[in-house]
């Protein structure tokens, strides 16, 4: 097994006021060469919104964009005529192709919002935008692992142009976890939302990550009730 691990504390930061954003991987005003990508996993970003703020009409393209509130909700509006609101245990995935405008804000004017916006390159440029979302119950994520999005080779509710698979979990202290991937030329990229995991002695808290590959399956010992998030991908 080969890994890299990415630290809660060595992500980018980016602090603005209305919007508290880290970053896992090099974006905006963050570089580190060392974190540009894992495979075609291009972006992670957990970012919280004050009320009523958010993200103004801005472009995408060529890009698979997944969206998982964590808290509160986000108002989506996008040029291909979408208007939704997305809350906990939903997911929203967006085909960025050959492209589109959308905007994203804090659906509350008192709460604020936190959520985990994924990038994924495509494995095919110039697709027609598209969009969907799907909601999930609590008793998907309970002490299991569910593939809140597939691929190529793996049916989900959400789909996306790329060999890849996520999935998600919430487990109780002293579970196992074992995941066999679906293609064993594909990393893992482990993202402990909370909680703690040992993975091969190495231990993950809170917001850490680690990027794995040469491996077909893969055990997690839960040392503390724990939310996680497991993102299959080419490397």
């Amino acid at each position: 097994m080969q890994h890299t691990i990415h630290r809660a504390e060595e992500r980018g930061h980016a602090n603005h006021g209305w919007l508290n954003s880290w970053h896992s991987f090099s974006f905006a005003g963050y570089y580190n060469p060392s974190k540009i990508h894992f495979g075609a996993l291009r972006v992670i970003n957990d970012d919280t919104v004050s009320p009523g703020m958010g993200f103004g009409t801005h472009p995408h393209e060529n890009m698979e964009i997944i969206t998982i509130p964590l808290e509160g909700a986000i108002k989506h509006a996008d040029s291909v005529g979408n208007e939704k609101v997305l809350g906990v245990n939903e997911v929203q995935v967006m085909t960025a192709g050959n492209g589109i405008q959308h905007s994203e804000f804090n659906a509350s004017q008192s709460d604020v919002l936190k959520f985990l916006q994924i990038w994924i390159f495509p494995d095919e440029k110039n697709l027609t935008p598209d969009y969907a979302q799907h909601q999930y119950s609590d008793n998907d994520f309970k002490n299991k692992l569910h593939t809140i999005v597939g691929g190529r080779k793996v049916n989900a509710p959400l789909t996306i142009h790329q060999n890849a698979v996520l999935s998600m979990g919430k487990f109780d202290i002293d579970k196992t976890i074992n995941y066999t991937l679906s293609d064993t030329s594909n990393g893992l990229y482990v993202f402990i939302i909370e909680g703690e995991v040992i993975i091969d002695n190495i231990e993950l808290k809170r917001r850490d990550a680690i990027g794995i590959w040469e491996v077909d399956q893969l055990d997690m010992n839960i040392s503390k009730d724990t939310h996680v998030l497991l993102l299959e991908i080419p490397r």
